[in-house]
This record gives structure tokens, sequence and C-alpha cells, in this order.
């Protein structure tokens, strides 16, 4: 991926490759494993916290690596239209400052993890970390680019939600991505099948397991 023209400000430092994989500084993005879509959350996806350690696995990987973490949320105003009393097709959940809203207590997010928003139109569904921002008001593409970062590893919830609109929005931006099939989980198994195979057919690579995780601990 080549970056826009240079900043003033900004990161110094540019991201590490995962070994062996492109010519790209990549980074790692967990999608939305909030509170509220796990197990006893206001919008639980079904096996969502089997994802746990796998996402640990890859967040402690990464950050060996150096790799810039990204973690994107939901974070919804009380009055969106996503949700079901507005007209959208959900129930209330990841409402801003709510309990429901916090990352899972389990996940190991490093402090350095930037935090990407999403959902914060009271118009807009948000589905994608596209539609979000860094905590400073850069968009994440923008973050991106800022970074000089080419290459998105992404795991998280849900597959066939959020998962495939960050990916197909990352790869129409010219990004290459990588599915952590581990640490993945969706609403539907069909619509997660189908989510999987519309990310493939648009150019992502799905991959998953420990000896993947120890290409990405041990850059060469």
């Amino acid at each position: 991926m080549r970056t826009e023209s240079a900043h003033t400000t900004g990161p110094a430092a540019i991201p590490p490759t995962f070994a062996g994989e492109d010519a790209d500084p990549a980074a790692l993005l967990i999608v939305d494993v909030q509170k509220d879509f796990c197990a006893g959350g206001a919008l639980a996806v079904p096996q969502g916290d089997s994802i746990l350690p796998a996402v640990n696995r890859y967040l402690e990987a990464a950050t060996r690596a150096g790799l810039v973490v990204y973690a994107s949320r939901d974070w919804h105003p009380s009055d969106s239209r996503h949700f079901t009393q507005r007209g959208g097709i959900w129930p209330p959940h990841c409402v801003q400052g709510s309990s429901g809203a916090e990352f899972h207590p389990e996940v190991k997010l490093p402090a350095s993890s930037v935090i990407i928003s999403k959902g914060i139109d009271p118009g807009a569904d948000g589905y994608s970390a596209f539609d979000g921002q860094a905590p400073d008001g850069r968009r994440f593409l923008d973050d991106l680019r800022q970074r000089g970062v080419g290459h998105l590893y992404v795991g998280g919830l849900a597959t066939d939600y959020c998962v495939k609109y960050t990916v197909l929005d990352a790869l129409a931006a010219g990004l290459m991505v990588t599915v952590l099939a581990d640490a993945i989980a969706g609403v539907s198994p069909v619509g997660s099948a189908v989510a999987l195979e519309q990310m493939e057919k648009r150019g992502a690579t799905v991959r998953t397991n420990v000896a993947f995780l120890d290409r990405i601990a041990r850059p060469e």
C-alpha cells in the first residue's frame, strides 16, 4: 500500500511486518469484543466468549512483535436509529458510558491499544470500524495511513456483521486483509459462512492455527 503525503504530526515509528507475509507494515484489529456481545450481554453473539483465548494469543503475539493494536467498539448514543425503538432492528446495546459497552474483562488489550469508536452518529448503524474514529477524532483509515499500515489482521465479533463490513471496507481502501478465523464468531452460522465467502471473494485471506501465531511472534 502506498501512503498519502507525509503528515507533520503523528506516530514517528513505522510498525513492523509479520514475517513472510508482505512488505507492508501490519496492524492487528480486534472488533467489538464488548460485554453486550458476550454471554449475558444485551446482544450476545452465540459462542462469542469462545474466541477470547485466541484473541488474547493474537494480542500477546502482536504486542511482542511491536505491532500497532487497534480495538474497535460500538459506542452508540441512547437515541440511535440502530435500536428497535427508533426503527432499527437491534435491541439497545453498547450505549455510550454503559457497562455493556465496556470491553470484555478477559480481553487483554495492551495499554497502547488505539480505541476506535463507531456507531457514534445516531442516524447511522456504524457496523464497520471504518465508520469510526480514534480518540483524537481521526478517522480509522486516516490513522492507518498515518502509520503506513498496509496489512490488517482482523478478529472479533460478529463475523456476519461488524467483522464483515470492516473487512470489506478495508479491502475497498486497498489494504491487504487477513481474517483470523479462530478469533471470530458470528450471529448466524449460515450468515457467517456467507460472510466469509464474500470476504474471500473480495480478496481477504482467512487464516488460523498456532503456527500462524508463531510467525507473528517471531518476525524475521
